[in-house]
């Protein structure tokens, strides 16, 4: 492997952290002066649409923090076959964009553990939510902070591209 692709791949997988260091990063982040956005999901089959809800994400903030589904999580909300890519390959993916500052795999069923341990002052969701409609809105308002919807029109899916290509001969 060239030099530079490994330094890539080390910089992404540094990037990735697990739920303690995580804390710690966004305290240190916080004391200076930092707003600190969350955004999540399984982010399977990376899109274009992931890539839009992330730096509309990004924007809101100065720094961005993404939590990933576990595999295990991943398959429960998508089905059986799901994810196609491992959880540490997606979070090393989603790590590599330039508006990600941190990842880090989650294996709860929900965020709501994840935003009560970081208490991020914006939770970022996709425009398949609405405001009132997030699931954790209750518990991001419970710490002070706000939910925004972020993102282009939910066009864009991991399910339907892996659909394609399945019919594909």
């Amino acid at each position: 492997m060239p030099e530079h692709e490994e330094q890539q791949k080390s910089d992404a997988a540094a990037r990735i952290v697990e739920r303690n260091r995580l804390i710690a990063r966004v305290a240190i982040a916080r004391r200076h002066g930092a707003r600190v956005v969350f955004a999540n999901g399984c982010f399977d089959v990376l899109h274009v649409g992931h890539v839009r809800y992330l730096e509309a994400a990004r924007a809101l903030g100065d720094l961005l923090v993404v939590g990933v589904n576990t595999d295990e999580q991943a398959r429960r909300l998508k089905g059986e076959g799901r994810p196609v890519v491992p959880e540490r390959e997606r979070a090393e993916v989603v790590a590599s964009l330039r508006a990600v500052d941190l990842v880090t795999v989650f294996p709860e069923p929900t965020v709501e553990a994840l935003l009560l341990a970081i208490r991020p002052d914006i939770h970022a969701k996709g425009t398949d939510y609405t405001e009132e409609t997030v699931p954790e809105r209750r518990v991001v308002l419970s710490y002070g902070g706000r939910v925004a919807i972020v993102g282009d029109p939910k066009d864009h899916s991991s399910t339907d591209m892996i659909k394609a290509v399945n019919r594909k001969p």
